[in-house]
């Protein structure tokens, strides 16, 4: 039976398309558009908040789009242990909406970053990486201007402690240094996770590299491990 993915769609998205191509082309699962103004998800298994510039990414990144009438029934979704995931502008709409903590700030250099980089995946017990391996290097672009996740040492600790770093920059063979961090996050951090599991941000774009016409197959990872249908590790 195929997972229903529910993909949502603001002013100003422009990986909405890509990432119901990856889904319902690629991975052959059902895939709906949900535009911003709806009040109710539906029937949906997976929620997916994709990237792009919603509404402009007027006053910062995600601070409008967590406003929008769909965000209320994503909030309760996830709270009911839906599986939610969040790129790009996506992971920034997420923490907005305090269904992540942390902030994403402009890029350390004060330049937009749309490159190809590498993440190293930290945590492989969650619906969203369970299908690659610990410690697994994947080579994802990024497109942000506003990537630099920063949270309280406080509220980082806690992270590193609860596992829910998810991914970190790194070289191609795996070395996180400050040189493989394209926007200054702290600690390298490119995806978190909630405390509960269910829900991950991430600022690199699986959907942009699911396919080998597009450079790199090494996305297709996230998309395999939610096929997988892995329990959520608290």
């Amino acid at each position: 039976m195929a997972l229903r993915f529910g993909i949502l769609v603001f002013p100003g998205s422009n990986c909405d398309h890509d990432t119901e191509h990856v889904v319902a082309n690629v991975f052959s699962q059902e895939a709906r558009l949900i535009w911003h103004k709806e009040e109710a998800l539906g029937d949906v298994d997976v929620v997916i908040v994709p990237g792009g510039f919603s509404y402009g990414d007027y006053l910062r990144s995600g601070a409008i789009a967590q406003f929008s009438p769909i965000m209320q029934d994503v909030v309760r979704f996830a709270n009911d242990g839906g599986l939610v995931m969040g790129i790009c502008n996506g992971f920034q709409i997420l923490c907005e909406s305090g269904l992540l903590p942390g902030t994403l700030l402009r890029n350390d250099s004060l330049r937009f970053a749309c490159r190809w980089t590498h993440i190293r995946t930290e945590q492989t017990s969650t619906p969203f990486t369970s299908a690659a391996t610990p410690g697994q290097v994947l080579r994802i672009p990024i497109a942000h201007g506003e990537g630099q996740y920063m949270a309280d040492e406080d509220t980082l600790d806690a992270l590193e402690a609860n596992n829910q770093v998810v991914f970190r920059y790194c070289t191609a063979d795996g070395e996180v240094t400050p040189a493989a961090n394209p926007n200054g996050s702290a600690r390298n951090i490119a995806g978190i996770r909630n405390a509960a599991g269910n829900v991950l941000g991430m600022m690199p774009h699986p959907e942009r590299c699911a396919e080998a016409a597009l450079g790199s197959e090494d996305g297709a990872v996230i998309f395999e491990s939610l096929l997988k249908g892995t329990e959520v590790a608290a």
